[in-house]
């Protein structure tokens, strides 16, 4: 069924009886060409490649729980190509580009909205590092502008320029960044995916792989072995656990990343906005809410939950700088599961097992990322070489050399 508005019109007058589910609920089968573990927004958006893109036949995408309830639908739903180093700008304004089209590719309405995103700048040292980052972007293709404090007012009144500790004296502006509809993102892939004959497999959890002579030939999971010709594994936070049953063990560490709203309030925010000296981000949803989030925890965890420190922490940021949201209600908070990598940055790789291949360790990025890494995952699978845009994200790059730093944090994954 393909979605438009004569097609709601018609619904309407007959009274909803045309409209089938947006997926199949199929049983899975003994073998398939490709299966791809993990049904979050980078294992459906690799599926939806793979099947339309590179015309990849006989693929099985296997969740353990349901469509959409991991990170995919506990994030904070920016969407943003405001990066710095060569490594990972090309790859995020690629992803960026494929958000532009995403609508009229998967024919589902994600509510993509481009309000743009705001980088505040509180000291002269910042200003200098987010003029060079602007530079960067721009030289890769990407949009970025400079404000100075007096075109910061105009658009952002509301914030508190003149505090003591942190001034703001201007900001880096990306307009094309915004966000997006988490869930409307998991359902459109899922969605295009099945139309394109993707099996979508839910409630099947995977609890090890078949491996021989080093070639991996499937995965047993609580439905039964099913074989395969090549796996592609995209469990988020997830990584560590399943790659361990591989043999594998992963230069990633697992955080809790806490993300809060508050109750619908009138339109007060035109965009997004990032609080410089400290970790704060915050938008406004279409349904009112304020939603914003910080740091991760600290520690190391598979808990999809919050705790009061970081809710003290993230409140504290966002009063530096927004006053105002102070007088508002949190309304509900939640965690998504982090795979932070020791540089910060993702990997997306063949591993030393033939037919095994991995996408993780999307840190802070994983939801933005999400055409890209499906993509470049699925020409990855389908040509078993690198996509041009994601040849730096190696499993082997700490070997190597060949870090892709982007925080100057070192190689302490709850710092970045």
């Amino acid at each position: 069924m393909r979605y438009s508005g004569f097609r709601v019109i018609r619904e309407a007058l007959s009274g909803h009886k045309g409209w089938t589910p947006a997926w199949r609920e199929p049983d899975p089968k003994p073998h398939y060409d490709i299966v791809i573990i993990g049904g979050g927004g980078h294992g459906l958006a690799t599926a939806h490649y793979l099947a339309k893109v590179y015309k990849q036949k006989n693929i099985a995408v296997i969740e353990k729980g349901w469509i959409g309830g991991g990170n995919v639908g506990r994030n904070t739903t920016i969407i943003r190509s405001n990066y710095l180093l060569d490594g990972n700008e090309p790859f995020y304004e690629f992803s960026l580009k494929l958000w532009e089209g995403l609508e009229q590719d998967l024919n589902y309405n994600a509510m993509v909205s481009q309000r743009g995103i705001m980088n505040l700048i509180h000291s002269d040292a910042q200003r200098d590092a987010f003029v060079r980052r602007g530079n960067a972007m721009i030289l890769n293709g990407a949009d970025a502008e400079y404000l100075d404090e007096v075109q910061i007012r105009a658009e952002y009144p509301f914030l508190k320029f003149d505090d003591q500790r942190f001034p703001i004296k201007g900001g880096l502006a990306q307009r094309r960044g915004g966000t997006v509809r988490h869930d409307a993102v998991a359902w459109g892939y899922a969605r295009s995916a099945d139309s394109h004959g993707v099996d979508i497999i839910q409630n099947c959890e995977v609890t090890g792989f078949k491996i021989e002579y080093g070639v991996c030939k499937g995965i047993e999971t609580s439905r039964g072995f099913i074989g395969a010709g090549r796996v592609g594994c995209a469990v988020a936070g997830n990584s560590g656990r399943l790659m361990g049953m591989a043999g594998m063990r992963l230069p990633i560490e697992s955080h809790v990343l806490q993300a809060f709203v508050s109750e619908g309030l009138k339109p007060i925010l035109p965009g997004v906005i990032t609080f410089g000296a400290g970790h704060f981000y915050v938008s406004q949803s279409d349904k009112g809410g304020l939603v914003f989030g910080g740091d991760l925890d600290g520690y190391n965890s598979y808990a999809q939950r919050g705790n009061l420190p970081v809710v003290e922490d993230v409140c504290e940021g966002g009063m530096a700088i927004m006053p105002m949201i102070g007088r508002a209600r949190l309304l509900r908070m939640w965690g998504g599961i982090m795979d932070m990598s020791m540089d910060g940055s993702p990997y997306i790789d063949k591993t030393h097992i033939e037919g095994l291949y991995f996408n993780g360790g999307w840190c802070y990025g994983g939801f933005k990322a999400t055409p890209a890494s499906g993509y470049t995952f699925a020409h990855l699978l389908a040509k078993d070489e690198p996509h041009e845009t994601a040849t730096a994200y190696r499993l082997d790059r700490y070997k190597t050399g060949h870090m892709i730093d982007e925080k100057g944090q070192g190689n302490q994954p709850n710092l970045h």
